[in-house]
């Protein structure tokens, strides 16, 4: 199979022979046909001169033919073209013009007057010279060793043109295949398993654009792997901490070693809970990544949405000292979502600003923005470090980096869920925050037409 490099070589190479063979040949053709024309013209202009000389001598055209014979191609010359007094009475001919016939005034129209004194004494009719070059036969020999002199010249210009252009091809196209290779290399090495690749970007044409887009695609995949690791050992993580307490208040059972108790089981029973709750989260997240979630989505208005979630968590707020408060603008238009899903994404984002906010206030908004509904959790709490906001949305995030379980049990994918679930309603989730001054969660979803 032959590379890209010797394809675009011998695409070069043949352009270049085919452009050289064209120039070799109309250059002959018109350096032979400009060649016979200034021939022409030099015989005729010769031959005028000397009928000049030879009436401003004799005063009149008898044995003009005399002048001939000293000048061998003249005389081939004369042949040619036929000679006509100042009475159109024509004195030598040629073809089919014999002497002493009268020709007339528009047989003339292409001839050339001879002068004499200011006076036409005669006109010279030139006939229409054969492409091939008269002459004496050493002249002619003469004549087409210099066209083949020029001929072998352009020849070889054209050769040496073709090598150009095929050494000029192999160099382009080994610098146009240099990233392709390049390429090659880095796809191989990621198909083995190393996927950290990058290579250079030398221009910024389609090729460069093909590299950038390679490297983004290879630091998205390095990013995609860490996050899977991390996962994976956040996903052991929480599956150990409620298996290894089962098992060991089960083995404290079967060895009689301890005693059922209310406060034992209740333990028990938060414990699987909590397993419940990650298998059902990880099992939405699975139907998101799929698209295969099922919504029943329908016509809701969103002012009722904020208000049934503020009053759900009216006594919490109040347990935790923190005032709640729901803002809904007049006259909202509606949404197609489903009632139940946006009801757990704004539970989730209600009960991570209760667990973060120590004093202050949480404020449910809703609000119409150019077409859209944005619902709003705004919170006084401690707000999220700058580093850790870009990550907020990723599985099993957690800004305390100790990785511990907070005392709730989350399962540390709300965030995740609730974008998944925001996503599949067409909608966008964003996140503002400032440590020391809250935090926002955002929901743009598009509004219905009234």
């Amino acid at each position: 199979m032959r590379s890209l490099t010797v394809k675009l070589s011998l695409a070069f190479f043949m352009v270049g022979i085919i452009g050289a063979v064209l120039v070799a040949v109309l250059v002959g053709m018109r350096t032979r046909f400009e060649f016979d024309r200034f021939l022409s013209e030099h015989d005729q202009e010769i031959l005028l001169r000397a009928l000049e000389d030879y009436y401003a001598t004799h005063g009149s055209w008898a044995d003009v033919r005399d002048i001939m014979p000293h000048n061998s191609r003249l005389d081939y010359y004369s042949r040619q073209v036929a000679l006509i007094d100042s009475q159109h009475i024509v004195i030598l001919g040629q073809r089919n013009l014999d002497p002493g016939q009268k020709v007339s005034d528009a047989a003339l129209v292409d001839s050339v007057p001879i002068r004499v004194d200011n006076q036409t004494v005669g006109f010279l009719l030139v006939n229409s010279i054969d492409n091939n070059r008269g002459g004496p036969p050493d002249q002619r020999q003469a004549e087409n060793a210099f066209l083949d002199e020029v001929n072998w010249a352009v020849t070889i210009s054209a050769g040496l043109a073709a090598l150009i252009a095929l050494i000029l091809g192999i160099a382009l196209a080994r610098t146009l295949t240099r990233p392709l290779r390049e390429l090659n290399a880095a796809t191989k090495a990621m198909a083995a398993g190393q996927l950290n690749q990058q290579v250079t970007v030398r221009s910024r044409d389609e090729i460069g654009m093909l590299a950038a887009s390679f490297n983004q695609m290879s630091a998205d995949l390095v990013k995609s792997s860490q996050l899977r690791q991390q996962m994976t050992a956040d996903l052991a993580h929480d599956l150990r901490t409620p298996l290894t307490i089962l098992r060991g208040y089960t083995e404290g059972l079967k060895d009689g070693r301890l005693q059922p108790t209310p406060a034992m089981c209740s333990l028990m029973f938060e414990e699987v809970e909590h397993l419940q709750r990650l298998v059902e989260d990880l099992r939405l997240l699975s139907l998101a990544d799929a698209g295969e979630l099922s919504l029943n989505r329908r016509a809701v208005d969103p002012a009722a949405l904020v208000e049934r979630t503020g009053l759900a968590y009216m006594v919490q707020a109040q347990e935790h000292g923190l005032a709640l408060k729901v803002e809904a603008s007049e006259n909202l238009p509606s949404i197609m979502v489903d009632t139940d899903r946006i009801t757990q994404v704004l539970n989730n984002l209600v009960s991570n600003a209760l667990r973060h906010t120590s004093e202050g206030e949480i404020v449910l908004s809703a609000t119409a923005a150019s077409g859209t509904v944005q619902l709003k959790v705004q919170d006084t709490g401690s707000g999220i470090p700058p580093e850790d906001i870009p990550f907020v949305f990723d599985r099993f995030y957690r800004a305390d980096k100790s990785r511990q379980r907070t005392t709730d049990n989350a399962s540390g994918l709300g965030l995740a869920i609730a974008k998944a679930f925001v996503e599949a309603h067409d909608g966008v989730i964003a996140v503002e925050s400032s440590p020391g001054r809250g935090t926002t969660f955002t929901m743009c979803f598009p509004a219905l037409e009234n």
